[in-house]
């Protein structure tokens, strides 16, 4: 079971982006409600900018890292993970901006939301390649996987995994997220707990994300061996619609049981 309290909070932004977009008026400003997430303790701050920049833009990503940079939050160990199809596009900007994780997602760009993860042998040629380019760039790279129901497939996907290259995965929740009410919770959450145990073999680290809430992300770090960080926008900024942006990051590090990142405390 993973150690309470160490499973850090990553931050999603892009649905502010996306309230920012509604209106040609610039606001709310998603530099602004990054820098405010982290001064109330998040561990890091998510992107994950799309080609037709429906939510953050690429601007946004180079924003949001000169201000990490100029303020320090970087240097006081909060990192930036910037999430994305490895497509030329991206592997520009994640070099040019050289985020401290690089989450790797193989969704369509006209894909509504992230809700598959990869095929490493199909995709294998590929994602070799363009997770050494990334290490180039200085980045870690975790790849967005689903949760497999048949163990031995577990093993040999996490072990392939990391014969790529990858450091981490983040587990797609959304499955989990869905039965968490239903009756088939145990069932699908033991998926989970099975490629967990099979991608800590491999030597992997473990990241989550995709529709957790403060109800459904405990009982999930509390069932897995291991829980590195997650990553949450959706439900985050919703909570923040009633708690604000300081009272969500409270309910999440509670939720995990995490104390707020030490960089809380830079400018």
């Amino acid at each position: 079971m993973t150690a309470y309290g160490a499973t850090k909070l990553s931050v999603n932004l892009n649905k502010v982006a996306l309230l920012r977009n509604q209106r040609d008026v610039g606001y709310p400003d998603p530099v602004a409600a990054g820098r405010t997430i982290l001064k109330a303790g998040a561990h890091g701050l998510t992107v994950h900018p799309r080609p037709d920049e429906r939510h953050i833009r690429k601007t946004d990503v180079y924003a949001i890292a000169e201000m990490m940079e100029a303020e320090g939050w970087r240097r006081r160990g909060v990192e930036f993970n910037i999430e994305g199809n490895p497509f030329d596009d991206y592997m520009q900007l994640v070099a040019a901006v050289r985020p401290d994780q690089a989450t790797l997602v193989p969704d369509s760009p006209d894909a509504a939301t992230s809700d598959n993860g990869w095929d490493v042998f199909a995709d294998s040629i590929r994602l070799a390649e363009r997770i050494a380019a990334l290490h180039e760039a200085g980045a870690r790279v975790s790849l967005f996987m689903n949760a497999e129901a048949d163990a031995a497939r577990a093993a040999d996907v996490m072990a392939k995994t990391a014969e790529l290259g990858a450091e981490r995965i983040e587990l797609y929740t959304g499955p989990y997220a869905h039965a968490f009410d239903r009756l088939q919770r145990a069932e699908v959450l033991a998926h989970y707990v099975q490629t967990a145990e099979a991608a800590v073999k491999a030597g992997l680290l473990i990241n989550a994300g995709h529709d957790l809430t403060t109800e459904n992300v405990g009982p999930l770090l509390n069932a897995l061996p291991r829980l590195d960080e997650v990553s949450i926008g959706h439900a985050f900024t919703a909570d923040a619609l009633w708690m604000g942006f300081e009272g969500a990051v409270k309910a999440y590090l509670d939720a995990l049981g995490a104390k707020p990142a030490t960089a809380q405390q830079a400018a």
